[in-house]
């Protein structure tokens, strides 16, 4: 069997393992707390999962156990949230959410109750965010408890509030992306009033901090469904509010024979459909690739053209990602998706050692990919794509960063005072080196001296 399908084959053997662990550990830690006289549920979006099918990322626990119980129970824990009876259990290394039972006092914030009492477990469903996530189960009965519908609501593959919409909007703002997330995700639909309360307090979404509206949508687009995601946050309103200069995509007209499919926003909505678990740069690269088209549209009659598209949108993307306090490192690598996703149409035309730069950057994994779900959600061709691929496992044989034979030091010795020129000389000598052209430190003094001294 080929090795490559042999490392596929042990990673998900691993993956498994892991998520037969995570499971173990998390039976262990309800029957501790039963053996102690508490009891102790699993909740949330892990009984939903596995009412689905699906493989829960986390195992969160619910239990009649206070904080001081649970800290007595379970020497390695965090008190993260004592105030509301959140804790965090450590079990090999593990992270478990167990939280107390509890009912909430009114959300003066529109994110925080004002104090928790603890409470019965229907009272603790009753004040969750939606049916879906109100599910209880209790592993040592096998039995599934229900005190709000969401088994229907799975059933029938909705999306609904527990309770009026418009409170449990106004309680967190931050649930009117959650739900757009959750319905996008998991591919259901939304329930006709709580649909209506999307659209109804899209606006308040700016009471959200930009942090805490980031992390939805970091979990929208490098989940399933993406595309799905970004066409209902357009049509609830709040694309507009968070990301309007996304919403400007819609109506600007490509040229068709490049771009059958429609509008730049259409374009984008695609990519992302073919989005499959993608890291947060190829997620966010899709989705900012031409933001800068509506700004550098022209139609001059015979053709449409968006000149220098590219660097606009590669500085709104550094712009919109500053905004939604994405880090550094997150930014530059979507911001060099961006700007270099128009060159992979000139890689035939480059020259050897330039094509070896550009292959080489650390980057060039996502931007091709990029490329890849470019092509395939517009004319289709992939032609470049097998191109590259293909001096990819030529290159694989060569060292592709060597350390240069000539340095700025080399040429300030030489007389050549730093600046453009000076960039330059040493952008062509490292290019004549990578094709091969130039073998050795000495060879490129003289190559310097010959060229630029005479």
């Amino acid at each position: 069997m080929r090795k490559d399908v042999l490392r596929v084959f042990k990673s998900a053997d691993v993956s498994m393992r892991r998520v037969s662990e995570a499971k173990k550990l998390a039976l262990g830690i309800v029957q501790s707390l039963a053996k102690a006289d508490f009891l102790a549920y699993f909740a949330g979006g892990c009984v939903r999962d596995l009412i689905m099918r699906n493989t829960p990322k986390d195992y969160d626990i619910a239990t009649t156990a206070k904080p001081e119980d649970i800290e007595r129970i379970f020497p390695r824990c965090v008190p993260v949230g004592k105030q509301f009876g959140v804790m965090i259990v450590i079990q090999d290394d593990r992270q478990f959410e167990v939280a107390t039972f509890r009912r909430e006092g009114p959300y003066l914030d529109g994110r925080h109750p004002e104090g928790v009492s603890f409470t019965t477990p229907e009272e603790d469903a009753n004040r969750r965010d939606f049916t879906v996530n109100g599910l209880f189960y209790d592993p040592l009965k096998r039995k599934t408890i229900d005190y709000v519908g969401g088994r229907d609501d799975i059933r029938r593959k909705l999306i609904r509030t527990i309770g009026k919409p418009q409170e449990r909007f106004q309680e967190d703002r931050l649930r009117l992306l959650r739900a757009i997330r959750f319905a996008a995700n998991l591919g259901f639909a939304i329930e006709a009033r709580t649909w209506a309360a999307i659209q109804e307090l899209g606006g308040e979404i700016h009471l959200v901090s930009q942090e805490r509206v980031r992390d939805e949508l970091v979990k929208m687009f490098t989940r399933p469904n993406a595309g799905r995601g970004l066409e209902l946050l357009s049509e609830c309103g709040l694309l507009k509010e968070i990301l309007p200069e996304i919403e400007n995509m819609k109506g600007v007209k490509q040229p068709p024979e490049f771009h059958p499919e429609g509008d730049v926003f259409i374009h984008t909505k695609m990519l992302m459909d073919r989005l499959e678990n993608p890291s947060l740069a190829l997620a966010f690269g899709a989705l900012f690739h031409d933001v800068g088209k509506p700004d550098t549209f022209s139609d001059e009659g015979k053709r449409i053209h968006f000149y220098n598209h590219p660097k606009v949108g590669a500085e709104m993307t550094r712009n919109i990602m500053t905004r939604l306090r994405f880090s550094n490192r997150e930014i530059t690598e979507v911001v060099s998706c961006v700007e270099n996703h128009m060159k992979f149409a000139n890689v035939r035309e480059m020259r050897l050692g330039k094509l070896k730069q550009f292959v080489a950057r650390d980057n060039f994994p996502t931007e091709l990919e990029l490329h890849r779900i470019d092509c395939l959600a517009s004319h289709g061709q992939l032609d470049l794509f097998e191109f590259l691929k293909g001096k990819v496992k030529v290159f694989k044989e060569e060292e592709l960063k060597p350390r240069r034979f000539l340095t700025g030091d080399d040429l300030i010795a030489l007389g050549i005072k730093p600046g453009p020129v000076m960039k330059e000389i040493l952008e062509e000598a490292y290019t004549l080196q990578l094709e091969g052209k130039m073998e050795s430190h000495a060879q490129a003094l003289d190559w310097a001296r010959n060229r630029f001294l005479k």
